[in-house]
């Protein structure tokens, strides 16, 4: 933390000579023959931020040119990103600021072409939609033609990623108050969505034969199940396991997102008989033993491609895979986990102490019960010893704690996977994903995860989203359009019960 003028000053004056050495390189780098040399902040106070921007950011073309503009060189891209990738977090942040408020949309020839399209309203067809056509061309950002050039540049997609994945930081830690820095990211965002979609992606299979660079990546990736050792990773993509990530031309050997998948007989409901089995770590395959696709694990490898649909199609083509390897597979579902559970409880647990309900959350049968396999101290409110259980997963340790638990933890996750909601969607990140691809939340599962992770997480439940493929995409149609979730007789006897019990 900068503690007075003085050492700001210092500081500022240290990233002007590593910036300056940067591009005194630079020209060498790119083959260029010319060097280019930066001056201190001027009188006028111009800033090294300021020079850069206006000669990297090229103003907007007129609309009788916008087709006829030669490209710039290909050195201003490398000068745009080598400049960047030597700022400090906080510097990027302003610059990032000035780019999104400096080198956006000309507001006052919106403004003029707005009028103008208003007044042409009584004119014929044609010119109404030619000055249509020019107020949208108005529209675009300059920054957006600088994104357009630095993507054609040999490592500039994955430059562009990686700033998208420092906007979303400064707009998530609210680093920054500028307005402009959310239509940065918009406009990045859609970019982003068009270079990556999903004709342009390469499903790739990753075996223990794939290059070592790819296994490595795949095992530092994974975000779900935590890969161990090499051994670990090799039962992973060995026999009745498969592990699929799409990849593009633009990002060579960077795996985008990762599925991995569990081949069984039936659909499981354990996740440390798939993480931890080794015993077929060298068998032979047997199809008849094969009938399930467990989807275990998917992780988005690039914080800048948030938002960008991915892990989806994903999925789909990971089916069209399988059924082509397994004409007879026919069912498919993932064992996922449920994220935010305790922490959702534990408000939940609060609030209705606050509120002097506590009891209303368990029937009279069930408090005693858990009082009884608790053995508590005497006045310590049950609720109070509830909610430290919780949190320290101690209860996992007794049986009759496990059994006095399990009614109650199992309905009151079912209700936050079904009943909890964020604008109308499910407020679980994981359900909202599975339910837009147009599973079905068909069976919550009792210790399905007893790793401490698991217990911490969601007191070791886990929840199968089954994808029924003949009804995927009229789920998918219901949830989106009318926020209707598809679920089991079990979730919803589940969810029956804790409105019953906790008297909603």
């Amino acid at each position: 933390m900068i503690s007075n003028p003085l050492t700001r000053a210092v500081r500022s004056r240290v990233r002007f000579w590593r910036h300056r050495a940067v591009f005194k390189a630079l020209p060498e780098a790119s083959g260029g023959g010319s060097r280019r040399w930066y001056s201190a902040p001027s009188r006028r106070g111009v800033s090294v931020m300021e020079e850069i921007l206006a000669r990297v950011v090229a103003p907007l073309p007129s609309y009788e040119t916008r087709d006829k503009s030669p490209p710039p060189p290909e050195s201003t891209s490398l000068e745009f990103m080598n400049y960047y990738r030597g700022l400090e977090k906080e510097d990027k942040v302003d610059f990032l600021s000035k780019l999104s408020q400096e080198c956006g949309v000309d507001h006052k020839t919106v403004s003029e072409l707005a009028t103008k399209l208003l007044d042409t309203q009584r004119r014929d067809q044609a010119t109404i939609l030619q000055a249509e056509d020019r107020l949208r061309y108005s529209l675009t950002p300059r920054y957006k033609q600088l994104f357009s050039h630095v993507s054609r540049v040999e490592g500039g997609v994955k430059f562009l990623v990686d700033l998208r994945a420092d906007l979303l930081e400064i707009l998530t830690s609210k680093a920054s108050e500028n307005p402009h820095i959310r239509d940065l990211n918009g406009t990045l965002k859609s970019l982003l969505s068009k270079w990556f979609a999903v004709g342009l992606l390469r499903l790739e299979r990753i075996t223990w034969q794939s290059p070592c660079e790819i296994l490595q990546k795949i095992s530092q990736y994974e975000a779900v199940h935590p890969v161990r050792n090499w051994t670990d990773l090799k039962r992973r993509v060995g026999p009745y396991r498969r592990c699929y990530a799409f990849t593009h031309a633009a990002m060579p050997g960077e795996p985008l997102v990762v599925l991995h998948v569990a081949l069984t007989e039936d659909i499981s409901d354990n996740i440390q008989s798939i993480v931890r089995e080794f015993a077929t770590l060298d068998a032979e395959e047997d199809i008849n033993k094969i009938n399930s696709a467990i989807f275990y694990s998917i992780s988005s490898t690039q914080a800048g491609l948030q938002g960008v649909e991915l892990g989806n199609y994903l999925i789909k083509r990971v089916v069209r895979e399988l059924q082509s390897e397994f004409p007879h597979m026919a069912q498919f579902s993932s064992l996922s986990p449920i994220p935010g559970f305790c922490s959702w409880l534990q408000g939940l647990l609060s609030q209705y102490r606050k509120e002097g309900r506590g009891a209303d959350l368990l029937s009279e049968q069930e408090w005693r019960e858990v009082e009884q396999a608790l053995d508590s101290d005497a006045g310590t409110p049950p609720v109070d010893s509830l909610r430290k259980l919780i949190a320290t997963g101690e209860w996992t340790r007794s049986e009759k704690l496990c059994l006095a638990l399990e009614p109650v933890l199992m309905r009151l996750c079912a209700w936050y996977l079904y009943g909890e909601k964020r604008r109308g969607f499910a407020l679980n990140p994981v359900a909202n994903f599975h339910l837009q691809n147009g599973a079905t939340m068909w069976r919550i599962n009792w210790r399905a995860d007893t790793s401490p992770r698991g217990v911490a997480n969601s007191c070791g439940i886990m929840v199968n989203y089954r994808y029924f493929l003949n009804e995927t995409t009229n789920n998918s149609v219901l949830y989106l359009q009318n926020k209707a979730v598809a679920a089991s007789q079990q979730v919803l006897g589940l969810v029956s019960q804790f409105q019953k019990n906790s008297k909603l």
